[in-house]
């Protein structure tokens, strides 16, 4: 009797714990255990620890509600400009209703995949090449709206889309850097332009101030004799300005003017006659005897 009593109870406890090894659960911080009780969907969710189920009756599938970072793949596409580009981007989510996530959708990741990749050939098309190359983050904000309305449904929540890179055809990349290039060097033209306009009124003044004291203009040749000698050059070709030459002629001392030579009077020529040449005679000749 006593034997059997030990059986019994020895049984009831392996099938106890056998029990127990079935229906005890594990759910990580991370994710949340959702219950199918016979195919039917429990109302409450499992938090994370140790949980227990009908072993055989309950079915617990658990959902990480970590941010998911899904990479969508490069799309082809035209722009509103006629420009043909492949766009890609990457696509922030998490789940924040597990138990819509799993009912309301077969696959949530797969599904939000195709979104990302529809809504990123419709906003291509919606948009110009300036706004892709430089107004990105508008489009992410548009893009991220175009994602986030049908997965409102799924227990899905974006929380943020951006645009990697944008690949541009190589006849599309050589005729941007020769726009660039021509800009720059519309630019460049422009600002030495403005720098010869400034360096011209200031050579004005300093030419203005330099005429009221001309002393100025030799110590200002004198600065660039020096300037010029400091490079040790074996030859040394010195600009001489006119102006300075004015300068030392007035500055140098009149000299004294040298005695006139005497004059010798010169006697008067008498006038010479002039003979008058006579035209020459004609021959002259006696008329015939009838």
């Amino acid at each position: 009797m006593v034997e059997e009593l030990v059986t019994a109870g020895v049984t009831l406890a392996s099938v106890g714990v056998v029990y127990a090894m079935a229906a005890a659960r594990v759910v990580k911080q991370y994710e949340r255990g959702v219950v199918f009780r016979l195919g039917r969907l429990r109302p409450e969710v499992r938090g994370a620890g140790f949980t227990m189920v009908v072993p055989f009756v309950d079915k617990l599938r658990k959902v990480n509600m970590q941010i998911v970072t899904m990479p969508v793949p490069a799309q082809e596409g035209i722009t509103r400009d006629n420009v043909t580009v492949r766009v890609d981007a990457v696509v922030y989510f998490k789940v924040v209703d597990a138990a819509d996530a799993l009912v309301q959708v077969e696959d949530y990741r797969f599904a939000v995949s195709q979104m990302a990749q529809t809504s990123l050939r419709s906003i291509i098309g919606k948009s110009d090449l300036d706004d892709l190359l430089s107004n990105r983050e508008k489009l992410n904000q548009g893009l991220e709206l175009m994602i986030d309305s049908p997965s409102i449904g799924w227990g899905v929540q974006i929380d943020r889309v951006e645009i990697k890179d944008v690949s541009l055809p190589e006849t599309m990349k050589r005729s941007m850097a020769r726009q660039a290039e021509a800009d720059r060097e519309r630019r460049a033209r422009i600002i030495n332009a403005d720098a010869e306009l400034q360096a011209s009124k200031k050579l004005a003044e300093a030419a203005e101030q330099m005429s009221e004291q001309p002393a100025a203009l030799q110590l200002r040749l004198l600065q660039t004799v020096v300037a010029v000698a400091a490079e040790k050059n074996s030859t040394l070709v010195l600009p001489f300005p006119v102006e300075l030459l004015r300068f030392l002629e007035r500055a140098a001392p009149a000299a004294p003017a040298a005695p006139a030579a005497p004059v010798t009077p010169v006697a008067p020529v008498a006038p010479q006659p002039v003979q008058e040449q006579l035209p020459p005679a004609e021959p002259h000749s006696d008329p015939e005897p009838e």
